[in-house]
């Protein structure tokens, strides 16, 4: 019993509010489909960042690593020992690697994730994209559109920025030049299920390619008004899946 103790492995989510999360369900399942003994994840709800090294310090003889959600991507930045080039370059960290020496390293694997599903259904009309929203996954699917080489825009209730337009600003001439629409805001996650961005669906057309990161409920409302008009349309399942076997490929390499 006290060998197995201590070769416990301790994963978890760091976020606040995040009784929903995907990643504790999919992790458990994971460790009872593939037989991993020994091994448990659990949710980090914190309410504040500065609650994170208490966590660290609680949690260090067992503690392998850590998915970050919202709103700590960009929060964490300044506890970490070290931070991956492309973490850095995308500004946001969603998994955390603790080493052998107890060091703290970030990674982004959202990007990962999101460029592998959307790759799939890109066809040769899909040069610019729309960014709904301006947070820690938007910035990983910027870079991953980057990578693909589709120029895009941000767009945001408040613009800071020349790269970042408003909602008001969404023309039929700019939703027709822009043939994917990636929804990167909470707007629509369950149980807020009727609510959608206010973008002008009608010039949404069969060209279009609509992807929104929420994955609860399954077809949300923005996704099934693109649905109706013959869009393409994906939620974020296969992307939170694919970063969340990344992110294991991380803490145990």
């Amino acid at each position: 019993m006290e060998e197995e103790e201590k070769n416990k492995q301790l994963f978890g989510l760091l976020g606040k509010n995040i009784s929903y999360s995907f990643s504790r369900t999919y992790f458990a399942d994971k460790f009872k489909k593939e037989h991993i003994k020994n091994t448990e994840y659990v949710n980090f709800d914190i309410p504040t960042i500065d609650d994170f090294l208490s966590i660290i310090a609680k949690h260090q003889q067992h503690l392998k690593g850590m998915n970050v959600t919202i709103p700590y991507k960009l929060a964490v930045f300044p506890f970490l020992d070290k931070i991956d080039k492309k973490a850095q370059k995308i500004g946001a960290v969603n998994t955390i690697k603790i080493t052998k020496k107890r060091k703290l390293k970030g990674f982004n694997t959202d990007y990962y994730g999101f460029k592998k599903s959307l790759e799939p259904l890109l066809k040769k009309h899909h040069k610019c994209a729309l960014i709904l929203g301006t947070g820690g996954a938007s910035k990983a699917v910027a870079f991953a559109l980057k990578k693909l080489g589709i120029k895009f825009k941000l767009v945001s209730r408040n613009p800071k920025d020349k790269k970042t337009i408003s909602y008001k600003d969404l023309s039929e001439k700019v939703i027709k030049k822009h043939t994917i629409i990636i929804n990167c805001t909470p707007i629509g996650t369950h149980p807020n299920i009727d609510e959608s961005p206010q973008i002008p669906y009608q010039y949404i057309t069969e060209k279009h390619l609509l992807y929104d990161l929420i994955y609860n409920p399954f077809e949300t409302s923005f996704l099934s008004e693109g649905k109706k008009r013959g869009a393409t349309i994906k939620n974020g399942l296969e992307m939170l899946t694919l970063q969340a076997e990344k992110a294991w490929r991380i803490w145990n390499s």
